[in-house]
């Protein structure tokens, strides 16, 4: 049973991974770093909700890979790699617990949030023993999470209200 991926979800996958560029800059100009706002996870997490989880797990892994390059943001090693495999668990996660499992928003949101922080942890850990990089897995999750509440805090709010307006939309839009 694959399914094919559509053009539309090409041309979303690439308006979030687009989304997921810019939005860091406007936060920064504002002196919000990713850190704390967490601004390329709001379009990839969207992206769990909307794309196929094969297509959500590329743009999880796309968008910090393709930032870093082109804007340095973040660091490629370690900090790249981590949100490589953060935000490919977020938008793959979100996309299995609302399109196969058949989960409510904010549920798979949370359960996603925290399988992708997860995630995180077990590459520090591997990045550790791999690399020798000097973090401490369980700090790096303390640390991103106590540091990033209030990104936390935007996406638990804006993340499921765009989605009920993007599905509103798109429902009027077929009528």
């Amino acid at each position: 049973m694959n399914k094919k991926i559509t053009t539309k979800e090409i041309v979303l996958g690439g308006l979030l991974l687009a989304t997921g560029l810019i939005l860091p800059m406007i936060f920064h100009l504002f002196g919000l770093t990713g850190q704390i706002a967490l601004p390329m996870h709001i379009p990839v997490l969207i992206g769990g909700f909307f794309l196929s989880p094969s297509l959500a797990l590329c743009l999880g892994i796309i968008t910090p890979l393709v930032s870093s390059v082109l804007t340095g943001m973040p660091v490629l090693f370690p900090m790249a790699v981590i949100m490589m495999f953060e935000l490919g668990t977020y938008a793959f996660s979100a996309s299995v617990l609302t399109s196969k499992i058949k989960l409510p928003a904010v549920t798979s949101l949370i359960l996603a949030m925290i399988v992708g922080r997860t995630a995180a942890g077990l590459t520090v850990a591997l990045l550790v023993q791999l690399f020798g990089v000097k973090m401490n897995p369980i700090l790096y999750i303390k640390g991103a999470v106590l540091t990033g509440i209030p990104g936390i805090i935007i996406q638990l709010i804006f993340i499921p209200l765009l989605i009920f307006v993007i599905k509103a939309y798109n429902k009027k839009a077929l009528f």
